[in-house]
Formats: structure tokens, C-alpha cells, sequence
């Protein structure tokens, strides 16, 4: 089956084996009329297209009578609430952890325009515009595995950042993933002691150059940095290629910190699903 919809993002039997068993379902209250199947499409047609919530085109998305967009939005909003987008993501590492290549991991910040303003943004002199930053963790295929909670755009990548590599780890934990003995790669802005202490702490191998503009550089230094495995830093360039392709995250519109995670994690799901269980072709 399939949604009659001009962008499919995700087969309904794709939707309906991997993601609702994994979403909460109402405990009461009046029913909802749409299959939930579509209404997880509506959402994922919504991050694709990046078009506004007002204009779903819900009579196309739904087999039945369809929901409004307010009662898509009212889904979507209701289930990041809830947490369940996120633990979503993680349920779907853990159970497809062996498709992901973990000889190494890619860390990275990425700046996102935000032209409604909102939670977490900034004022970014280099983008002449209002952003929002996060840090993003690839396996060494490009394959999403964390971000972090996003921070306004007028901070740099290593703010506060023990404590955002401290909450990208514990996803990782909590989806059953290994910390020791992963390597790590970085470019030499996250050159600073509070990571290669935090990575040291979790038997993280941290593959960083040195920074000369570091505070915490010295000339004697004999840090060790490994160039071939360097060079697979550069693969997490083609995860930021494949989030550019959902137009909700090209640019950000959600006032919400929490909707705007919650998009990220489906956009994490769809990529893997994509992987793992292939859309058929026409």
C-alpha cells in the first residue's frame, strides 16, 4: 500500500511495521479518525516538503476522511511531548545496530538559519543572520547516530561542551552502543581539554588536530592524530547533504526547541529505515 501523495517519504507497510509499534497510542478520549499510519506520513511529508502545517495537503494524504492539518500538528506536537520521537530513534538503533559502520564516528556542528526566531537562537556574525547550532554524531558511513539539544547561534561549537558531548554518549548508551575503544573524529575547533578529557573518561580514542589558536595548545605536544582515519571526518559532509534534502530542516521555522528536535529524530528514522528496508522502485 501507499499514501496517494506526490512526495512519499515512507511506505504506509514501512510506517506501519517499524514506527507505530514504537509510538504511544491514546489511552482515552475520543478516537482518532485517521489511521495512524498517515498521520505519521502526514508528518514525514511535512519534513520533507518543509511546506507549512496550514497548507498539508490532507485530502491527498489520507485514504479516509482526513484529519486537519491542526489534527496532524496536534499529533506530531502530542508524541514529542511525550518523548516518543527521540526514543523512537533510539529503539531504532538498538535494534539495527549492526547495520551502522562504528569503526569510527564523525562529530560536527552545523548552523541553521531561523527566520521566526524563537528558543535557542542567536545572533551569527559569519551567516549575517539568527541561527541555531548543534552538534550531530555520524557513524563512519554518514549514518546519523546523536544530536544534541540545540544552542542559539551566537555560541560557538565548544560551548558548554562537555556537557553536550556528555548528552550525545548517553544516547548512545542507551541504545546499547559501546563507547570504548570507538574512535573519534574532529576538526581542530573541538581541539580543547574538556573533550579529550570527557572522551579519555569514556575510553574514547579522540582523532582531533591540534589547534595553534587553541588555548590549550603547546609546542611540545606529541598528541597523536592518525591522517587516514582523518580523512573519513569527511563523510559526515554527506549526512549534512542528506538532512539538507528535508526541507524542514533546511531552514528552520519551528519557534520550539523541542518540535525541532523531534523533526531531526524522524529524519534520523527515515534515513535508516531507508537503508534497512529499502523504498520499492517504479
Amino acid at each position: 500500500m501507499s499514501f496517494p501523495s506526490l512526495v512519499e517519504v515512507l511506505t504506509k507497510d514501512i510506517i506501519t511495521r517499524w514506527i507505530l509499534p514504537h509510538l504511544p497510542t491514546r489511552s482515552g478520549g475520543r478516537r482518532c479518525a485517521a489511521a495512524p499510519a498517515e498521520v505519521v506520513g502526514a508528518s514525514c511529508y511535512k519534513l520533507k516538503t518543509g511546506c507549512q502545517w496550514r497548507w498539508l495537503p490532507v485530502q491527498a494524504l489520507f485514504t479516509g476522511p482526513p484529519l486537519s492539518w491542526q489534527g496532524v500538528y496536534y499529533h506530531f506536537q502530542a508524541w514529542g511531548k511525550q518523548g516518543a520521537w527521540k526514543q523512537l530513534w533510539v529503539m531504532c538503533l538498538r535494534l539495527h545496530r549492526r547495520t551502522l559502520d562504528l569503526s569510527s564516528v564523525q562529530l560536527d556542528g552545523s548552523h541553521t538559519l531561523a527566520k521566526n526566531g524563537g528558543a535557542a537562537v542567536g545572533y551569527q556574525g559569519r551567516k549575517a543572520a539568527r541561527t541555531t547550532n548543534a552538534l550531530f554524531l555520524a557513524d563512519n558511513a554518514g549514518l546519523p547516530l546523536a544530536v544534541a539539544t540545540p544552542q542559539a547561534g551566537n555560541q560557538h561549537d565548544t560551548f558548554d561542551l562537555e556537557r553536550v558531548f556528555a548528552e550525545l554518549c548517553e544516547l548512545l548508551e542507551a541504545a546499547d552502543l559501546r563507547l570504548e575503544g570507538l574512535f573519534l573524529n574532529a576538526d581542530k575547533a573541538f581541539d580543547v581539554t574538556s573533550l579529550r578529557q570527557a572522551c579519555a573518561r569514556r575510553d574514547i580514542e579522540a582523532n582531533i588536530p591540534r589547534n595553534r589558536r587553541s588555548a590549550d595548545w603547546q609546542t611540545d605536544d606529541d598528541t597523536p592524530l592518525d591522517p587516514e582515519l582523518y580523512r573519513r571526518r569527511l563523510v559526515i559532509e554527506r549526512l549534512n547533504a542528506w538532512l539538507d534534502g528535508f526541507k524542514t530542516l533546511l531552514v528552520r521555522y519551528e519557534t520550539s526547541v523541542q518540535n525541532w528536535l523531534a523533526f531531526h529524530w524522524l529524519a534520523f528514522t527515515v534515513l535508516l529505515l531507508r537503508k534497512i528496508a529499502p523504498m520499492p522502485t517504479s
